[in-house]
């Protein structure tokens, strides 16, 4: 045993702690017979740093981590970071462009490569930085999901899904980024509300007969018209229906439909459908019967103007922005006389949320996902309990998205990421003659020879997609691979597929990739981390030599799949089983991947519930045929103080770094875990931080004294023998502790837990049990000997312990030293054993009689503050109506009354004249007051107190009572009224209660 220094310093603590963990492979899982426990981290960007919402989610897994290992389990944490395909690829243009060049510069190859020396050099920050958060993660095997073997698995979640029909090719509207250039999921747009303008615009009915009115927020889109819908209901258009206008400025033909999606209550009641850049009136325009194919598009993948396929565009308008478009338009409709009138409007309007560009919905060819298929047994699976969302309120809110939920884009047009394993050849004409290949629009908005009316081939090597292609050729002609589709005598040229996945298509695989599938190979092979390790090292990705992406407007059957059990050449249309495997008894199938899936639990904040959670849930189900986590546990965000959100423009943003600098990484921990409540949202409170720090600073002085007085480590998980009441209380204290933290970590109550484990440790043991049993003890210089003595060292050198192991999980660094320094120890504190809450050990009576002493010395030390006595004061006291119970605890706490509450039991009545009465159970303590304090003065100051208090009471009162007030003042400032008020009625109540005891 070491002595403990006087000042408690965090940051050498934390960073020589962490060292030796890691260095002892003290994260690892290396149980051998233990209960498996899993979890996997919500793999955080490659791109990204440490942010307020890692803070927390990142401390909320591991105090799950440290406890199962507490409790003996056999508990993996699996880290690894994500390739953040856009997030990515932007951070290294930008570099790029601060040295003048550009991505087009170069080969995809040789960007590709600079993107992997930029993760080899600077893509680990944001693993470091959990480090000094204290996460106990499996460091050995990291992954990324670029990695190897991770793309092995992405690669044949893709063709799987393919070969079952699950996943196919679609003309649709998405939502495309102008400014990245690719399309991006509808959880990635914000909408903002902007200042816009409606316009009211007059077309022309065909027949000359009159005119229609539609109204729009982008004229410009008027260029790609293809018809106006009235509701069939509304007796103002039934003429109408089946007529056609003349679309200005085109000077094309279009018909009037009917459509219930026009509103006859909203404007004129007569919407123009743009099907090619519009969510609505796409659905419209099929409903109309407009192929997707013939729908057109006028916007480039820049947002210029560009010719449609039907020419009639006048030459001035094509290559404008499409904001500059929409003045033109505008001045061109004045001028013919078919603009209306225009109006202010606010408008909704979509930003990416990354590029910080209005989102065009545009038509293109991409890879889509059945979801609807796919979110069935995710349903079934939270309906029945198989998978646990905590808080349960979430539900709804999941079961409305889920059966709601439309196809899954899941191409990007991107360099960086899962290239799309699809290869495209020329089609074959009815007599099996390949048929001229189709021009097809591209995402830079040039025109190309590529992947549009043709033929993919779905494997998982360019190797396996060449026998698929020969299959279909036949066996006369090569398959070679080029840029371009084409055919002749000898050849066919297949392309690939430029096209990467969105990332969230890789990370729904982490729960199960991340373990070894699909080789089922345990994962924490280190001759597997070694190679994974060494492909980072190397900026190198053998996956990006293996897949690519194609543009086929079809599902076609071409596929090669070496899942067991799938035919070779599958129908499109084939659907594999998505049931949940059973036991036989209903339950959920028997762990698979070593035990190690399904895993535990998942953390992580409600904002990626329908990003990354409910995705897991989807693939894990449709490929494990198991949930993928038993428990979903949703967190909520932190906010500024205020309550506003975060935000680098409002200013507001919390460094978390910053935090464990000041004040140490236990402290910022502790905060998030005694303010997270069951999904709610925290406030940032940086004084509450300071309180933690201050509370580990009370633990360190409480070890210090127990150091000092010869007070050392235990040697029993079990409680000692006691006979002092005082030691039979604290031991009780502890259990109920114990049993208190155990309930509330069961039911994911971090804040239960850690309030519980902090009013033990600060008020029941460092101020209370210290200071009653420092008479016990001695003094340092001449410590006390005998049974009572060496009974209490014994007590309180276990309760210390079970302090630090149930802190540890919150507070793991100063634990862990304290741990080390209190005595000789079989083990690092990170796997010691968790408390027993054995209920034999606890006396009742023992327990009633120190609280009584608690609630005795608590009431008589606030009576004394109340009344202005000087704390030195020693002063007599009168018992009344004490019953033998109360007479027989005076007795044997007497000197500890004396010493703590610095009063001295008497004998008789009290005198007459004023006194303080504390009324404990059915006792009345009376200390006379004459000669202590001036009365008269004394009652004048409470009556005063009384008056301001009740006075401000009042008006708080008044203006909570305003509805006014309540409904347009800001609610942070509603509630600090109602915190005002609440505190101003507690001061008068308390200076009324000492006034009374005046007598």
């Amino acid at each position: 045993m070491s002595e403990l220094p006087k000042t408690f310093d965090p940051a050498e603590i934390e960073q020589r702690w962490y060292a030796h963990w890691e260095a002892n492979g003290l994260f690892r899982p290396d149980r051998p017979g233990a209960e498996p426990w899993t979890i996997v981290n919500p793999p955080p960007n490659v791109t990204g740093s440490l942010h307020i919402g890692h803070a927390l989610d990142n401390t909320l897994q591991d105090i799950l981590a440290r406890h199962a290992r507490l409790k003996g389990k056999d508990a993996l944490w699996v880290v690894g970071t994500d390739h953040a395909g856009i997030a990515t690829q932007m951070v290294v243009e930008r570099q790029m462009g601060l040295h003048q060049q550009k991505r087009t510069d170069f080969t995809r190859e040789q960007f590709v490569e600079k993107v992997w020396a930029w993760k080899a050099e600077s893509g680990g920050e944001i693993t470091q930085q959990l480090r000094r958060l204290g996460c106990s993660m499996d460091w050995k095997n990291e992954r990324f999901t670029m990695d190897e073997g991770f793309s092995k698995a992405v690669l044949k979640v893709f063709v799987d899904l393919y070969n079952e029909g699950l996943l196919y090719r679609d003309k649709r509207l998405v939502n495309w980024d102008p400014g990245l250039g690719t399309a991006i999921s509808d959880l990635e747009v914000e909408t903002r509300e902007i200042a816009g303008k409606f316009w009211h615009l007059r077309y022309p009915l065909a027949d000359g007969s009159g005119f229609i009115s539609v109204a729009t927020t982008r004229p410009e889109t008027m260029l790609a018209d293809m018809a106006v819908a009235v509701n069939p209901a509304d007796e103002r258009y039934q003429a109408l229906i089946g007529k056609q206008v003349r679309l200005p400025i085109t000077g094309r033909l279009i018909p009037i439909v009917a459509d219930e999606h026009a509103d006859p209550e909203l404007g004129s009641g007569a919407v123009k459908i743009t099907p090619g850049h519009d969510f609505n009136d796409f659905e419209v325009g099929r409903r109309a019967g407009i192929e997707a194919r013939d729908m057109l598009n006028m916007l480039d993948a820049k947002a210029q103007v560009t010719q449609t396929s039907l020419g009639d565009i006048p030459a001035d308008l094509l290559g404008l922005d499409r904001f500059e478009a929409r003045q033109r338009i505008v001045k061109l409709l004045e001028e013919d006389g078919v603009l209306e009138r225009v109006e202010d409007r606010t408008i909704q309007t979509p930003y990416g949320d990354r590029s910080g560009v209005v989102i065009e919905p545009w038509l293109t060819d991409q890879w889509y996902v059945d979801a609807a298929t796919l979110a069935k047994p995710a349903i079934e699976a939270v309906r029945t309990g198989k998978i646990k969302i905590v808080p349960k309120t979430w539900e709804k809110t999941f079961f409305n998205w889920m059966e709601n939920i439309q196809p899954w884009c899941v191409s990007r047009q991107l360099w960086w990421g899962h290239r799309i394993p699809a290869w495209f050849g020329p089609k074959k004409d009815e007599h099996g003659l390949v048929t001229d290949y189709v021009p097809q629009f591209q995402a830079d908005g040039s025109y190309i020879v590529g992947p549009g009316d043709n033929v993919p081939f779905v494997a998982e090597t360019w190797a396996d997609a060449r026998i698929l292609a020969t299959e279909f050729y036949g066996s006369q002609k090569a398959i070679v691979e080029g840029s371009y589709i084409g055919e002749n005598a000898d050849s066919v040229t297949l392309k690939r597929d430029d096209d990467v996945l969105d990332t969230w298509f890789s990370s729904a695989l982490w729960p199960f990739a991340t373990l070894g599938w699909p080789e089922d190979q345990p994962p924490f092979v280190p001759s597997e981390v070694e190679g994974h390790a060494s492909n980072a090292a190397q900026g190198v990705s053998t996956s990006l030599d293996t897949n690519g992406e194609g543009a086929a407007l079809q599902k076609a059957p071409f596929v090669l799949s070496e899942v067991e059990g799938h035919a070779k050449n599958a129908s499109p249309g084939a659907r594999a089983s998505t049931s949940l495997s059973t036991n036989g008894e209903g339950g959920a199938s028997r762990p698979q991947l070593h035990g190690r899936y399904p895993n535990d639990v998942l953390i992580s904040g409600f904002d990626i519930l329908f990003f990354w959670d409910a995705r897991m849930m989807m693939q894990g189900l449709h490929f494990m045929k198991d949930v993928p986590f038993r428990t979903l546990y949703l967190h909520g965000l932190v906010r500024a103080a205020d309550g506003q959100k975060m935000s680098k423009s409002k200013g507001n943003v919390v460094n978390p770094l910053g935090l464990i600098d000041t004040y140490g990484a236990d402290a910022l921990r502790f905060f998030m875990a005694a303010m997270e409540s069951q999904g709610r949202d925290i406030k940032m409170d940086e004084k509450r931080v300071e309180g933690y720090r201050n509370f580990a600073t009370k633990l360190w002085n409480a070890a210090r004294f127990c150091q000092a007085n010869g007070i050392t480590a235990s040697t029993t998980l079990e409680a000692p023998r006691a006979d002092l009441a005082v030691n039979k209380w604290i031991i009780a204290e502890t259990i109920q502790t114990v049993q208190a933290v155990d309930l509330a970590l069961a039911d994911y109550r971090f804040d239960g837990a850690a309030n519980a484990i902090y009013q033990f440790a600060w008020s029941r043991f460092c101020d209370w049990y210290i200071e009653l049993i420092k008479p016990l003890l001695g003094q340092m210089d001449a410590p006390a000997t005998g049974p009572e003595a060496d009974e209490t060292r014994a007590v309180a050198g276990w309760v210390l312990d079970q302090i630090l192991v149930l802190l540890h999980p919150f507070m793991p660094f100063i634990t862990e030293e304290l741990w080390s320094k209190t005595g000789a120890r079989a083990s690092e504190l990170i796997v010691a054993k968790w408390p027993m809450a054995d209920a034999r050990s606890i006396d009742p009576e023992a327990s009633k009689e120190i609280d009584w002493l608690i609630r005795l010395v608590s009431e008589v030390r606030a009576a004394r503050t109340e009344l202005n006595i000087a704390p030195g004061t020693r002063m007599p006291c009168h018992v009344r109506d004490a019953g033998a119970e109360t007479q027989a605890r005076i007795a044997r706490q007497q000197a500890v009354i004396a010493r703590l509450a610095r009063i001295d039991i008497a004998e008789g009545e009290a005198p007459a004249g004023g006194a303080a009465q504390v009324v404990i159970d059915e006792a009345t303590f009376v200390l006379p007051l004459a000669g202590v304090i001036d009365l008269d003065a004394e009652r004048a100051r409470l009556t005063k107190g009384i008056a301001a208090a009740e006075k401000e009471r009042d008006a708080l009162a008044g203006r909570l009572g305003n509805a006014s007030f309540v409904e347009r003042a800001k609610p942070e400032a509603v509630e600090k009224a109602r915190a005002d008020h609440a505190e101003k009625t507690a001061e008068a109540e308390r200076l009324a209660a000492a006034l009374a005891r005046l007598g």
